[in-house]
Parts: C-alpha cells; sequence; structure tokens
C-alpha cells in the first residue's frame, strides 16, 4: 500500500503520537509487511512472536511496543507505541492513497437532485438515484448502486457492486463491502390461500457512525419499523440481517451469522461465525454466542452460550466432559454382557 505523498519516519511519529528511536528524517512511501518491507516502508510489530522478522527487516521505520525495541536492527528507525495496530490503522486512515482521483467517471450515472459536499470519487458504472445526499470524501466502487433518497455519510467506502437501497441512511466512515446490500426488501409473507401473501416493507434502514459491513452480506429494511445498526459495529462477510432488527454499538457479527426479524442485539455482542438467531429474541449486553450455535431464546446480559439449543457454556462443556467419561462406562458394560466364549 502507498501513501498519497512520501513522509518522514518523524512525520510519522506526530501522527501517531509515539517515539522514534533513530533518524526522524527517513523517508517513508508506503506500508509492507516485516518481511517484504524495503527501506522505503513503514512495516509494524505486534507482539513476541514477530521478533526474528524484525531483527531481519529491511524497513524504513517499524511501529512496535517498547518491549520489541531491542529486536530492532539499527537500519531501521524504530516508532514506540503502546499499540501497533491502531498506530497503524491511524496512518493508513490519514496517509493512503485510495487508488484513483477525486471525481466523478464518465461512465457514472447521476440521478436528479443528488448533491455531494466537498470531493467525492465515483467510480466507472456507478448507478446514483435522485435526491441522493453524498458526504465529503466517500468513495463509491466500480459498478455500486446507490438508490433514490439515500443518505450516505462523510468518508464513507462503498465497494464495487454493492448496492445501498432507496431511503437507506449511513452515518460517517462507513464501509460497505463489494457485492453487499443495505436497505433490500425483507422475507415477509403471509398465507393466503393456498399460497403466500408478501408483507411490504415500508420502513427503512439505518447504519451509524464507523459501522463496517462485509462483503456479500445482506442487512433488510424494515417492515413496520427501521432496521438500525449502531455506532462501531463490524459486520463480517457472509451475514444475514432481517427486517427490523435492532443491533447495538459495538457489536461483532461473524461471518455467516443469520440474525432473525425483530430480533434486538444490545451493545457488545459477539455472534461467532454461522451463529443463528431465531426471530424476535433479546440478545443482552455483552453476551457472547459461540459457533455454529442455535438460539431459541433470550439471552441474558454478560452471558456466554454456546450449542444447539443455545444454553450456558460452562454448563455444556460440563455435559460433553461427563460424556466423554461415559464412554468407556458403556463399553465395559457392552462388555460384560457379552457371552462367553
Amino acid at each position: 500500500m502507498r501513501f498519497t505523498a512520501a513522509v518522514t519516519a518523524g512525520r510519522v511519529a506526530e501522527l501517531v503520537g509515539g517515539d522514534v528511536i533513530g533518524p526522524t528524517e527517513r523517508s517513508l512511501a508506503g506500508v509492507a509487511p516485516l518481511e517484504a518491507a524495503g527501506p522505503g516502508d513503514l512495516a509494524f510489530a505486534a507482539g513476541p512472536r514477530v521478533r526474528d522478522a524484525l531483527r531481519g527487516t529491511r524497513a524504513g521505520a517499524v511501529l512496535l511496543p517498547e518491549s520489541l525495541t531491542a529486536d530492532a536492527p539499527p537500519t531501521t528507525s524504530a516508532i514506540v507505541v503502546p499499540a501497533p495496530i491502531r498506530a497503524m490503522r491511524q496512518v493508513v486512515d490519514a496517509l493512503a492513497c485510495d487508488g484513483g482521483g477525486w471525481g466523478v467517471h464518465p461512465t457514472a450515472r447521476i440521478g436528479r437532485g443528488t448533491r455531494w459536499a466537498g470531493r467525492v470519487q465515483v467510480g466507472a458504472h456507478v448507478v446514483i438515484g435522485r435526491e441522493v445526499a453524498l458526504g465529503e470524501r466517500c468513495v463509491i466502487g466500480d459498478g455500486a448502486v446507490i438508490e433514490d433518497g439515500a443518505r450516505v455519510g462523510h468518508g464513507c467506502r462503498i465497494g464495487p457492486g454493492a448496492t445501498v437501497h432507496r431511503g437507506a441512511i449511513l452515518g460517517d466512515r462507513v464501509v460497505v463491502g463489494s457485492g453487499a446490500r443495505v436497505g433490500g426488501e425483507g422475507f415477509g409473507f403471509v398465507r393466503e390461500g393456498e399460497g403466500h401473501a408478501k408483507v411490504p416493507h415500508l420502513a427503512g434502514c439505518r447504519v451509524g457512525d464507523d459501522v463496517e459491513i462485509g462483503a456479500n452480506s445482506t442487512v433488510d429494511r424494515g417492515a413496520v419499523r427501521d432496521t438500525a445498526i449502531g455506532a462501531g459495529t463490524k459486520i463480517d462477510n457472509l451475514v444475514q440481517i432481517a427486517h427490523n432488527v435492532q443491533i447495538g454499538r459495538r457489536c461483532i457479527v461473524m461471518a455467516q451469522v443469520g440474525i432473525a426479524g425483530s430480533c434486538t442485539v444490545e451493545d457488545d455482542v459477539m455472534l461467532a461465525g454461522q451463529a443463528g438467531i431465531a426471530d424476535h429474541l433479546r440478545i443482552g449486553a455483552g453476551s457472547l454466542v459461540a459457533a455454529q450455535s442455535g438460539v431459541i431464546g433470550d439471552v441474558e446480559p454478560g452471558a456466554t452460550v454456546s450449542g444447539y439449543p443455545a444454553r450456558d457454556h460452562r454448563s455444556v462443556l460440563r455435559q460433553a466432559a461427563a460424556l466423554a467419561r461415559l464412554t468407556p462406562l458403556v463399553t465395559s458394560i457392552e462388555r460384560s454382557l457379552q457371552p462367553d466364549e
């Protein structure tokens, strides 16, 4: 990854609030891993497992904790910070080249009444509907669609082929991954005669600041109330969030999770990969739902649940341990019941 312009190690240190051991005027043009970095690259070392790579790096500068400064080679400028990964993110956010220039590609289609503040980047074959509002420094990837009336905040990134459906509202610094769908019609039907009639979805979809929605994930708009995702929540790839769902702040939703309609997921919840949440449930604040769990009842705040049906994780572990102890006993009983030869 390259910077928009070369910077010195001293400037990086100022940006992240770090201290430099070594030359501060060393010029840096981009970011690279420790093993591949050259004299013009910035790298980072986050823990003791990378000591060998750090000792052999050719990087011009390395973000690292104080505990690793003795392992930095004399040819590099060590920038000492408490949290190197966080510091690297600060550098990337501030200095990274966006891969293209600001402006609207000539193949993009912009609807009547659409407006934006400051600089934006609109890629090839993008379609933006009528009365759309884009914030400053938005980047809209090639082939993305933003439908009528949508609102996209400052500093958002909409990936190639993604869709922000009509009337959806995105806060600032929201990331929508490639192929994701935000604010589309939900899955709702009522039985009618021998078939099913579709329930109209008339509400909207609201996404808070600093939310990330991974590639090919879907967030449906509401039927009777807006689907809402709180600030700071991070959603992995291939996640399904159904209509009317309310997700709180700072939640982590991992790959292939499915959340059925009208659920409430409170603040600071972690849903691990492939967990499934049945409809109209409440997942309490600070709780953890383990991978592949099937949740069919409310989860208390702070609880850790696993299994199907999901229940207290400690009880699941105790049951598994008891079953493991039971196996030799069953084998012994079976042998005792066999007739003597």
